[in-house]
């Protein structure tokens, strides 16, 4: 990519999206194309038709997409699969159409089986079932994959497809029901911790309500009070979690750099997994990392975990030697990353 190239970032107000164009802008270029949900609506086709048409990037990151936590995954299903499926299914086409140099598109470890062998290799997609909670928006990150390498092998794109571990970072979705593990445990221990501290103003200010009763009858729903903070499932699942900056770096790295020729073996006679994992290849236990959040906040309080939700897959933590061998690694620990979304998180206008 050339600096003045025009370069597409979907979803640039998201976790991964600011974190891609604050990257591009740091390296010099100067030709960022940025557009919200209400300028261009991407489930809707005619509208991303006539953008694309318009606009004509040269590149594009598609990190648009539905994301949640377990809770958002499994209550709202069909929004998920349909949301994700018509997104990946208009950009991808019309990057074909308007003759796009290179696409990467950001799925989720998600994808992979429930019981897949760990670390989890890219061939392990496909092998078995997939977990339950958030089945609707695997299938629709697996359609995104193959959708890149059907295009890539009839019609000679240059589509690549990555998929990102647990994300974490700067503009991440700290909401109380849909957040991700990782800031959901951040914000509800630190309201655990104001109340401990009887903090009352900071509460009100989080939650933006005008009375503490209400604050805390809102956060009595969620399980947090000045004694302790109720966590879903056992605290035996482990997760690998990645610096969402780190994230950026991986998917301009690959940009500037490989192509798709670049993610198989041209040995192999059938050509799939071409699809790339990103994360650390190291992983903490639910219960870990909440012990890891409560001792930086200094909440002292009680961690109650709730075995009557759900835990979801036991293992997920990636086998990173494919990204390796390209030449990207990550740099950001848990413990430097936790700090830093932290003090992200203490400097938010939030709210519930």
């Amino acid at each position: 990519m050339n600096k003045e190239a025009k370069i597409y970032v979907a979803g640039h107000r998201g976790l991964v999206g600011s974190a891609i164009v604050k990257n591009l802008q740091q390296k010099g270029y100067t030709n960022i194309l940025t557009k919200t949900h209400q300028e261009v609506d991407l489930i809707n086709q005619q509208e991303t038709a006539e953008f694309f048409a318009k606009e004509k990037p040269e590149y594009v990151f598609l990190a648009a997409a539905k994301v949640g936590g377990i809770l958002a995954n499994n209550t709202y299903r069909a929004d998920f699969i349909y949301i994700n499926l018509m997104i990946q299914n208009n950009v991808i086409h019309q990057s074909y159409l308007n003759g796009v140099k290179k696409l990467l598109f950001l799925g989720s470890t998600c994808i992979y089986p429930k019981n897949a062998n760990q670390p989890i290799k890219e061939s392990e997609l496909l092998t078995n079932q997939l977990e339950y909670t958030n089945e609707p928006y695997a299938i629709a990150k697996i359609a995104g994959i193959k959708l890149c390498e059907s295009y890539n092998l009839q019609y000679k794109t240059n589509f690549l497809s990555v998929m990102p571990t647990n994300l974490y970072g700067p503009n991440d979705n700290f909401d109380l029901e849909k957040s991700h593990v990782l800031p959901a445990l951040i914000r509800k221990i630190h309201l655990a911790h104001l109340l401990e501290t009887k903090n009352d103003k900071a509460v009100l200010k989080d939650l933006k309500v005008d009375a503490l009763e209400k604050a805390e009858k809102i956060l009595a729903k969620f399980g947090v009070s000045s004694q302790s903070v109720e966590i879903w499932g056992s605290g035996k699942p482990k997760r690998e979690f990645l610096w969402s900056e780190d994230m950026a770096s991986a998917c301009v790295f690959l940009m500037e750099n490989k192509d798709f020729k670049n993610t198989f073996n041209p040995q192999e006679k059938e050509i799939r997994n071409t699809h790339i994992n990103i994360g650390t290849g190291t992983d903490i236990s639910i219960k870990e990392l909440a012990e890891k959040i409560k001792k930086i906040i200094g909440f002292n309080g009680q961690l109650n975990f709730n075995t009557k939700k759900p835990d979801g897959t036991m293992r997920k933590v990636t086998d990173v030697a494919k990204i390796h061998d390209l030449g990207w690694k990550h740099s950001v620990e848990l413990d430097e990353g936790i700090k830093k979304m932290y003090t992200f998180y203490l400097n938010k206008d939030v709210g519930l």
